[in-house]
């Protein structure tokens, strides 16, 4: 593809957005970053088997965005949230972990960003690839906050167990490229505003579930976090994980909050229960709110 047709993409992402129409971004115009001899077979979708199931996608080869915008009565405040499912970096969970989010978010007035990353993983180092998508994400998003009717200094993102992995390393780690940047689609610094990891994995080993991974650095750069877990999730989606990082944050001063409710296990997402852990979408949107996310944005 000519230079030319990849800035006809980046001006057609940047048209304005309604609320009835979510709008598709490809995040690479030119084709995804990817090592020499990698073959992946084509993009799956695995319907649930039961109600207990869960829909998933797998074989990502072409990621995307898409964007959704509160439908009116209620009117965008400006915040936009980048949400990132998970799926043990094989599959994505694409609905209770991405489009229910997405509603989520919508019914506080963000702007919801569901991010489709490659999965499965084509490094042994999980996050490699996704890392390069959710950078990427952010720049594209602050790109077109504008048009968007985004405050680009509100850009948060989202994530669930290896999504929630990815949201810390995309916060951690924002400004590592593995990539070329493009200017059209890249930022200088794509550390996002905040950061909402929900039961995250791989934050800590398998071996030793009550030390951070060394990947997991927090700096006075980290942005606000606000962390959710149940305390029986175990081994490496350990809640002990998620402890030891507000830990971090706590030694450095930064703003922090985390919720580790005493059940729930793995994967709830936004599934409904009786156990007080189906109450953690009110427990961050109150967060949002004390952040001053949901007022709305001055400067759009």
């Amino acid at each position: 593809m000519t230079r030319p047709s990849l800035l006809l993409l980046s001006l057609l992402a940047a048209l304005p957005l309604h609320a009835s129409e979510p709008l598709v971004v490809k995040l690479w115009p030119t084709g995804a970053p990817e090592k020499p001899g990698v073959t992946i077979e084509a993009e799956k979708r695995m319907e649930p088997k039961n109600e207990k199931d869960v829909l998933r996608v797998t074989n990502v080869t072409e990621p995307t965005l898409t964007v959704y915008r509160p439908a009116p009565p209620i009117t965008p405040n400006g915040t936009a949230v980048l949400v990132c499912p998970g799926g043990g970096y094989g599959i994505l969970a694409i609905e209770h972990e991405g489009t229910q989010v997405c509603d989520w978010l919508n019914s506080l007035g963000v702007t919801a960003v569901l991010l489709k990353y490659r999965v499965p993983v084509r490094d042994k180092t999980p996050g490699y690839e996704p890392l390069q998508d959710a950078q990427r994400a952010i720049g594209i998003v602050r790109q077109n906050a504008l048009q968007w009717g985004i405050n680009p200094k509100r850009v948060g993102i989202l994530g669930f167990s290896a999504g929630g992995h990815l949201s810390v390393m995309a916060a951690l780690h924002a400004n590592e490229r593995t990539y070329p940047n493009d200017p059209a689609l890249d930022v200088a610094d794509a550390t996002p505003d905040f950061l909402i990891p929900i039961y995250p994995a791989y934050l800590v080993g398998k071996d030793d579930t009550f030390t951070l991974l060394p990947s997991v650095k927090v700096t006075p750069a980290a942005p606000p976090v606000c962390l959710v877990h149940a305390h029986d999730d175990n081994g490496v989606t350990s809640a002990s994980a998620s402890a030891l990082l507000y830990m971090e944050y706590k030694k450095l001063k930064l703003p922090a909050e985390l919720h580790i409710f005493s059940s729930g296990g793995h994967g709830f997402g936004m599934r409904k229960s009786e156990k007080p852990v189906s109450q953690w979408p009110q427990r961050v949107g109150e967060w949002m709110r004390t952040m001053g996310l949901l007022d709305p944005a001055s400067g759009q």
